[in-house]
C-alpha cells in the first residue's frame, strides 16, 4: 500500500477531465485520475521508503512483454486509464515490482517528474538522433522541455524549440534551445538555413496539433525522421502526405515508456536533466478543481496535486 505524496496533472488527464474518455476508450463508470506519481510505502519490505512509481503494469506473458516491448502489453493495467484508478487519492495499492526508489535529494514533485522523461527518454530512444544532429522539438510543454534537454545532453548540436506560448519558449531557450518564432514551416526557413544546415535531422512533434507535425515536417530535411509523442485530442493527426513522401521521412510513434526509470533517475542525479524548473503549481487533493483549471490554462508548466498538503 502507497500514501501518495504527489500526482502530476498530464495533457491526457485534461481529456479524460474534460470528454469522459480519451482516443477510442469512454467512461461509463467514475474513474480515479493519475499516472504521474511519487508516494511512500507504508507496507512490505519497502515501508517507509520514498518512492517514484511506474503506473503501467504489463502482463509479463503475451508476445510483446516476452520480446521486451512491455509498453505495448495486450492485457495492460495502467493507473488513472479505465478501468484502473489511478493516484488521485490519499492511499494506493499498486505493485511493489513497479516501485523506483526515490534518492533523498530529489523532491516528490521531481519524483512526479520522472514518468513524463521516461516518455521523453522512450522517444529519443525512437528517433535515434547521431552525435552532432540538429533536432527540432516542436511543443513545449513538460515532455518537450525534457526533450529539449536530452537531445542536447545526446551530442546534438543544436535543437529547434517551437511554441505558441511564449513563456514555454522562453524556457526551452534557458535549456540551451534556438527558438523558432512560429510553428509553421515557412516562416522558420530562413533559420532553418542558417543555423540548421538546411533542414533537421530528427524532430519530436510533442504538442497534439496537426500545426506542429506540419512544421515538423516542412523542417526535416530528406531522410528525416519524425518522431509523433503529442496525444491529439480528437483522436486525428493529418498532414501533406506529398511533403513527406517525397522526403522519404521515417515516423514512429510513441507510446509510453519502456525501461526507463533507472535511467531517469540516473540522468537528473548526473545534472544531464533538470525537472525541478518544470513544476510551476502544487495544490492539495481539495484544491483538484483549481489544479485541472489551472492546468487546463497551460499558464505555467507541470501542475501537481500532493495529497499530503
Amino acid at each position: 500500500m502507497l500514501q501518495v505524496a504527489s500526482v502530476g496533472i498530464c495533457g491526457s488527464d485534461l481529456t479524460w477531465f474534460s470528454s469522459s474518455g480519451i482516443g477510442a476508450t469512454t467512461l461509463d463508470t467514475p474513474l480515479i485520475l493519475g499516472h504521474e506519481i511519487a508516494a511512500v510505502v507504508l507496507t512490505g519490505e519497502h515501508a517507509g521508503k520514498r518512492v517514484a512509481v511506474d503506473p503501467a503494469a504489463a502482463c509479463g506473458r503475451c508476445g510483446f512483454c516476452v520480446k521486451g516491448d512491455p509498453n505495448l502489453c495486450e492485457n495492460m493495467r495502467f493507473a488513472g486509464h479505465a478501468p484502473d484508478d489511478g493516484a488521485l487519492r490519499e492511499l494506493m495499492p499498486w505493485p511493489e515490482e513497479l516501485l523506483h526508489p526515490l534518492p533523498d535529494s530529489l523532491t516528490f514533485e521531481e519524483g512526479v517528474m520522472l514518468e513524463p522523461l521516461g516518455v521523453a527518454i522512450h522517444a529519443l530512444d525512437l528517433g535515434k538522433p547521431r552525435i552532432n544532429a540538429t533536432v527540432g522539438v516542436f511543443g513545449c510543454g513538460p515532455i518537450g522541455l525534457l526533450l529539449v534537454q536530452l537531445a542536447l545532453a545526446a551530442g546534438a548540436s543544436r535543437v529547434l524549440a517551437t511554441d505558441p506560448l511564449s513563456h514555454r519558449l522562453d524556457m526551452a531557450t534557458e535549456f540551451g534551445a534556438i527558438p523558432g518564432s512560429s510553428q509553421t514551416g515557412k516562416a522558420l526557413a530562413p533559420l532553418l538555413e542558417s543555423d540548421f544546415r538546411g533542414g533537421l535531422d530528427v524532430a519530436f512533434e510533442a504538442a497534439g496539433e496537426n500545426s506542429a507535425v506540419e512544421a515538423a515536417i516542412s523542417a526535416l530535411r530528406p531522410g528525416g525522421t519524425l518522431v509523433l509523442a503529442g496525444i491529439p485530442r480528437d483522436d486525428r493527426t493529418s498532414f501533406c502526405a506529398s511533403e513527406a513522401r517525397r522526403k522519404g521521412l521515417t515516423m514512429k510513434l510513441v507510446r509510453r515508456m519502456k525501461h526507463t526509470y533507472p535511467r531517469a533517475i540516473e540522468l537528473t542525479l548526473a545534472g544531464k536533466v533538470q525537472l525541478a524548473p518544470l513544476v510551476s503549481d502544487v495544490f492539495s487533493l481539495e484544491e483538484g478543481h483549481q489544479a485541472f483549471t489551472a492546468g487546463a490554462a497551460r499558464t505555467g508548466q507541470k501542475v501537481c496535486i500532493s495529497p499530503m498538503i
